[in-house]
């Protein structure tokens, strides 16, 4: 065929392909259209999981009468005006792509009223062609029906999945976007039913309900508040305590400048900042948002905005990594308001890829107990007044259960402890803090191991050569695909030099930094830490116990172990009534 102009309601409909992907698709688009009018309400109803109808109402600045027609027309915004509104753009629409696209591809009913204007007025889209507008019924704000979605395009509608499944996705959007306003109503309908219903949250622990309601009362019940400013960077949010954890990233949610997206550097950065306090296998759950200067996030980087590009992700990259590790330093016995692990749900966890040596290093053990007898002894919280306010988290220990758990007692009711978990992890950060405190000492190797890896990464060990020297690494180009490494840190003088660094050089591809060598040198520092703790089945005197539990209360993430088993858990006063029936 010869070179032509393509109609322009062909053109819509081949957008609609990038905007317009099933019926979920329209719902975020519109709605986020209704948060960047600012509403404070915003209601969806839902008939057949969108193929019949979709309804959005808000109760935002609405529409003039002579933009009403405009607003379905392609490339039409009040967004955007220029290149320079387009590199700090903070809205969360703004190509002006969205209603002409589901317009191409629909019938659609666009109500809207200003709050100046006298009376609402409608246009009607059906097949590309735009009515006139007319008066019509409504309060301010605007309304957009979606009727028959691709009754024009029927090969797209074929590949529309059940309602069921349908409708499941537009949930799924609509509680992410719900979660990035927790001050602004939701409600959501389905074939007349209402499925969501989420009034705003104007306080701190309206907010907690709010991700308890999308995100499950377990995790709003075993999530912490973590709120920091560094550098222009804000981060703020919920995140789950180690103790609660997924076995896929199912419950990850990211929100820049109030737009959902899913990015690897932020991925990378919360995973690492995890690193040594989840188990193996599995996934931190959070709800997090970043604040920053949008000309330093391109928002254009993807057709459905569901990525974004930052400018300098190296230093996003560290800023929240180092955030989360602040937040997560304190999963500890006092540290925050949450106690890890409720009695009431029931967590399984894999013993086999937790090695424990079979005989520990019996002078270490002699030495951590001679160490604890020497330790003032604690009184027992039957000595304490009653109006005593000074009682420790964990209480005071009342006995030893079966040489594995320590028993106590604090103002809550019974604490139960895992003495080796606990004595691994108060093990583990002084050894941590023992070798951080030290000059990284790195050692030639007597043999240089030559690996061969593609181009690319050579040029990156060339361009990375300090990066790779402050890790300790000193790896020379040898050829157009060969690397030599010549120098190793110390502690990891018996490691697999190949693969640590492939995975080096990955991580710097991806993140722009690398944790490899830390992590590497910690997990044998764990391995140490397990070698040198207390055993199941040794006797502790009460002063021992009590020792124990108070250098937990001290040490950082002593929720859990280094494996990311529970060290402690509590059962109420109350639970304990429940238990025996008590009071019935």
């Amino acid at each position: 065929m010869p070179i032509q102009q393509l109609p322009s309601h062909l053109v819509n409909q081949i957008a609609a392909g990038e905007v317009v992907e099933r019926p979920a698709s329209v719902i975020k688009e519109l709605v986020e259209n209704s948060l960047d009018a600012g509403a404070q309400a915003v209601q969806v109803d839902v008939v057949s999981g969108g193929q019949k109808l979709m309804r959005v109402r808000d109760d935002g600045r609405g529409i003039d009468r002579q933009e009403l027609g405009l607003a379905l027309s392609r490339h039409a915004t009040s967004k955007i005006s220029s290149l320079d509104d387009l590199e700090a753009v903070a809205s969360l629409g703004f190509r002006g792509e969205a209603l002409p696209s589901i317009a191409s591809v629909a019938r659609l009913t666009l109500s809207s009223r200003t709050v100046d204007a006298d009376a609402a007025w409608q246009v009607e889209a059906d097949g590309g062609r735009i009515s006139q507008p007319s008066p019509a019924a409504h309060p301010q704000g605007t309304t957009i029906e979606v009727h028959d979605l691709f009754y024009n395009t029927p090969a797209r509608r074929r590949f529309l999945r059940t309602e069921r499944t349908e409708f499941a996705h537009i949930e799924k959007w609509l509680r992410r976007l719900a979660l990035s306003r927790p001050e602004i109503a939701f409600t959501l309908t389905h074939n007349g039913r209402t499925i969501l219903k989420l009034p705003a949250a104007r306080d701190r622990e309206a907010e907690r309900d709010r991700v308890a309601k999308v995100c499950g009362e377990a995790f709003g019940e075993q999530c912490v508040y973590v709120e920091r400013e560094v550098d222009g960077i804000a981060l703020s949010g919920w995140i789950g305590l180690p103790t609660f954890n997924r076995s896929q990233p199912d419950m990850q949610f990211w929100f820049v400048n109030g737009r959902s997206v899913s990015d690897k550097t932020l991925a990378h950065a919360a995973r690492h900042a995890y690193r040594d306090v989840l188990f193996h296998g599995r996934y931190p759950a959070y709800v997090l948002n970043l604040t920053m200067d949008p000309k330093g996030v391109d928002a254009n980087a993807h057709p459905a905005k569901h990525e974004v590009r930052f400018r300098d992700g190296r230093r996003v990259h560290g800023v929240v990594s180092q955030t989360l590790e602040f937040a997560l330093r304190e999963t500890r016995p006092g540290g925050h308001d949450v106690t890890p692990i409720p009695m009431t749900r029931e967590r399984v966890f894999d013993q086999g890829s937790m090695p424990l040596p079979h005989a520990p290093s019996p002078s270490a053990v002699r030495d951590t107990l001679a160490t604890y007898r020497a330790m003032a002894t604690a009184p027992s919280l039957a000595d304490m007044p009653e109006q005593a306010t000074d009682v420790p988290p964990l209480g005071f220990a009342v006995a030893q259960l079966a040489g594995v758990y320590i028993l106590a007692e604090n103002r809550d009711g019974l604490v139960i402890v895992d003495m080796h978990a606990a004595h691994e992890r108060i093990t583990y950060e002084k050894l941590k803090s023992s070798y951080d405190d030290r000059d990284l000492v790195c050692q030639p190797l007597l043999m240089p191991e030559t690996i061969s890896v593609a181009e690319s990464e050579a040029n990156q060990v060339e361009e990375s050569g300090d990066s790779l020297r402050q890790l300790g690494l000193v790896v020379d180009r040898t050829g157009p695909t060969a690397l030599t490494v010549r120098e190793v840190p110390a502690i990891l003088r018996n490691a697999d030099v190949e693969s640590l660094l492939r995975d080096v050089l990955a991580d710097l591809s991806e993140a722009g930094r690398s944790r490899r060598v830390a992590d590497a040198s910690d997990e044998l520092l764990a391995t140490m830490a397990c070698h040198h703790s207390v055993r199941a089945n040794r006797l502790l005197s009460v002063e021992e116990m009590n020792a124990l539990l108070r250098e937990m209360e001290a040490t950082e993430r002593a929720d859990q172990c280094n494996h990311g088993r529970p060290t402690w858990t509590t059962i109420t006063m109350d639970e304990l009534d429940r238990l025996f029936l008590r009071g019935r």
